[in-house]
């Protein structure tokens, strides 16, 4: 199936009359009376929507709140080279530069200005369900965008509509409590999981592939619950008219995508990330039984376990205005080397190769304690191995371009991925992908791979920890062939973190869990190499616990908006001033 990019409608959005303005004449024939009405309307509408909360942020991958959230826990490392200051500040909840997160911020924001305005004019589609359809969508998107802000930044301006005119979008909105701001998301999504239509999944025939489904608000309904009930202690989630949403109606939510989506686990867990795609797997040991079952990882959105994802492209070369359409994370997320993508270090059967995965920045490198704590509970587990490359009596550290942070653990989920014996620095690269006239794919740009945002596994999962039954974590382990257990707190917390280890969970899970503080400590003192030379992990502002409790887990606002604001906006506590500044790796 050919994946439908929600992009090029984004520069046609005009949604209000030019009569707000000093000259009275509409000279597009489109205004707020008549637009939009039929389906092309509508999807150049709701397209730059998407393209402000998919695609706009990741302009900056670094300063997206999935790369953050990977970082800050306890799952991954700094890492990045030694001139990546801000990367290694933020896994230290530290900052390098007074701008960063600004075009996460920026992006955000643009996302939720899009969608008021869009959902201002929604109620102009004449079809009833492709109205109902189409409103789910853009509520959905706003509450996306404010829940990654209400999780990033605590505190933040909230925009609730659409200016009517120049003077009120001249005025700044007011910053306010972070739960008035989750008021505003359990509206958005309980809306939305009231009025949009049950497509089941049948291959994204009803919907463009990429679209937000009743599923996916559903999905993403719990998953805000979780954090808001366990961040702030509360039983319910409250919403702006003084009601509240329940544990009940989340749970019924959960029910209906389980019982009626038809989305269901793939019957491999392999089969989820990349590296078994035809291409790669042909000279990959590690998946070539499924190349003899014929059952291979799937480029075209046939996945029946996504739910929602960030749909990306190819490009055979580097395009500094096109980059936030490929897959950056796995660029960023990629192995150092010194000589970059023509390293013997990808090439099949090289020494201290670690073919099929491919170069990038070196961020995020694989913390030691994460695969300690998991030989240690789950000893067979082989989602594990599934993972994460376990390169560390291989891989040579001197071979790294001043890599910081080093293990030798590499995660095989979020990483560039050859082909070829490592000749394609794409999988995609291949002519069997693109047809005749293919390059060898560019190390910076040929990631076409999706990101998932929401998968059916995390839908098993919130439902066992919301009805503390172990059924939906059961199923899940099964998958990985491991036997069933009772329910458990930890039996929960362990399972959310081995299926959903590297995917931006993780940093939430244990804020809600109120558990950061321990579990960043077990970073300290394991073996790393920074620019080769070994060391031992370590905080880098006096200790972890001392930091996440001076601000809470919150980031720094970019100092930009603070200044800007005139004092409508003030910093979040352990940020004032240089509080938090990081210099260099000490």
């Amino acid at each position: 199936m050919k994946k439908i990019y929600l992009l090029g409608f984004a520069a046609a959005l005009t949604l209000t009359g030019c009569n707000d303005f000093l000259d009275s004449t509409n000279y597009t024939g489109k205004d707020s009376s008549n637009f939009p009405l039929t389906e092309t309307d509508v999807n150049q509408m709701v397209a730059a929507v998407y393209e402000g909360t998919i695609n706009e942020p990741l302009k900056t991958p670094a300063a997206t709140y999935f790369f953050f959230a990977n970082l800050a826990c306890d799952d991954m490392y700094g890492g990045g080279g030694q001139n990546d200051l801000q990367t290694q500040a933020a896994a230290h909840l530290l900052f390098n530069d007074n701008s960063a997160m600004q075009s996460m911020w920026t992006g955000r924001y643009a996302g939720i200005a899009r969608a008021n305005m869009a959902l201002a004019n929604v109620d102009n589609i004449v079809d009833e369900e492709l109205r109902d359809q189409t409103k789910g969508e853009l509520l959905f998107l706003r509450a996306y965008n404010y829940f990654e802000m209400a999780q990033c930044f605590g505190d933040i301006p909230l925009l609730l509509k659409a200016p009517e005119s120049v003077a009120d979008a001249q005025v700044s909105p007011e910053q306010v409590n972070v739960k008035e701001v989750f008021k505003l998301i359990a509206d958005d999504l309980y809306e939305a999981t009231q009025i949009m239509p049950s497509y089941p999944y049948d291959g994204w025939s009803k919907l463009a592939y990429g679209k937000v489904t009743r599923w996916a608000a559903e999905a993403l309904l719990a998953r805000t619950f979780l954090y808001y009930t366990g961040f702030f202690q509360e039983s319910v989630m409250p919403m702006s008219d003084g009601s509240s949403i329940s544990k009940e109606y989340v749970v019924n939510c959960l029910n209906d995508v389980i019982n009626n989506s038809k989305h269901d686990l793939l019957p491999d867990f392999r089969l989820l990330w990349t590296y078994s795609n035809s291409e790669t797997a042909k000279d990959y040991d590690y998946v070539s039984d499924l190349i003899a079952s014929g059952n291979v990882w799937a480029k075209d959105g046939t996945n029946v376990e996504e739910m929602f994802s960030m749909n990306f492209a190819f490009l055979s070369d580097w395009s500094n205005t096109q980059l936030h359409l490929t897959n950056q994370f796995c660029l960023y997320f990629g192995t150092r080397a010194n000589s970059w993508q023509d390293s013997d270090k990808f090439k099949l059967g090289a020494e201290g190769s670690v073919y099929p995965f491919g170069t990038g920045w070196g961020s995020g490198p694989v913390a030691t304690n994460l695969w300690n704590d998991w030989v240690e509970a789950e000893p067979e587990d082989m989602r594990r191995e599934a993972s994460i490359l376990d390169a560390t009596s291989f891989i040579d550290h001197t071979d790294n371009d001043a890599q910081m942070e080093e293990t030798g653990y590499i995660n095989k989920k979020i990483a560039p991925v050859r082909s070829g014996g490592g000749d394609y620095y794409s999988f995609a690269a291949t002519q069997s992908y693109w047809g005749d006239g293919v390059t060898m794919g560019h190390f910076q740009a040929s990631h076409p791979q999706n990101l998932v945002l929401i998968r059916f596994a995390d839908v098993l999962l919130m439902h066992s920890e919301l009805t503390e039954t172990p059924d939906g974590m059961n199923r899940v382990r099964a998958r990985a062939g491991l036997p069933a257990v009772g329910y458990s707190q930890q039996a929960i917390r362990n399972e959310r973190r081995w299926e959903l280890a590297f995917e931006g969970y993780r940093w939430g899970d244990i804020r809600r869990w109120h558990i950061a503080p321990e579990a960043l400590e077990k970073q300290v003192g394991h073996n790393i190499w920074n620019t080769g030379i070994q060391m031992r992990m370590k905080a880098q502002a006096g200790s972890f616990t001392t930091r996440y409790n001076t601000t809470g887990g919150y980031y720094r606002i970019p100092q930009n908006e603070v200044d800007l604001s005139n004092g409508a906006i003030k910093q979040n506590a352990g940020w004032e001033g240089t509080n938090g500044y990081y210099a260099s790796w000490n």
